[in-house]
């Protein structure tokens, strides 16, 4: 999912925890999805980051040379507004967009 298209609120959001953990049964397990979730999206949302600041990457050794340049502060800018990683996977798992499974509980099953 792209995350910049993400209807995901940019402010914390009081959740019903009984609702959250209704698909899985346990609220731990349900949080331990949305915790992976959230560090796969904050490594592709840092590894973008990373890959547009490169282009003004300056790979000289002088420090009188710092300079601001507006295009990467506004980039950066950007990426500092958009909600955070662990409320864009809540949003993500509340949607049903997220796929999981639990090899524990299949074994167990078969």
């Amino acid at each position: 999912m792209d995350y910049r298209k993400s209807n995901a609120p940019a402010n914390t959001v009081t959740r019903d925890m009984m609702q959250m953990s209704a698909d899985t049964g346990n609220i731990y397990e349900t949080v331990k999805i949305i915790a992976k979730r959230a560090n796969q999206i904050s490594v592709e949302m840092k590894g973008d980051l990373e890959k547009k600041l490169q282009e003004f990457a300056s790979y000289n050794d002088n420090l009188e040379e710092v300079f601001e340049n507006r295009e990467q502060i506004e980039i950066s800018r950007y990426y500092e507004k958009l909600p955070k990683s662990t409320l864009i996977a809540t949003q993500e798992y509340l949607e049903g967009k997220v796929y999981y499974k639990n090899p524990a509980k299949e074994k167990n099953n078969f």
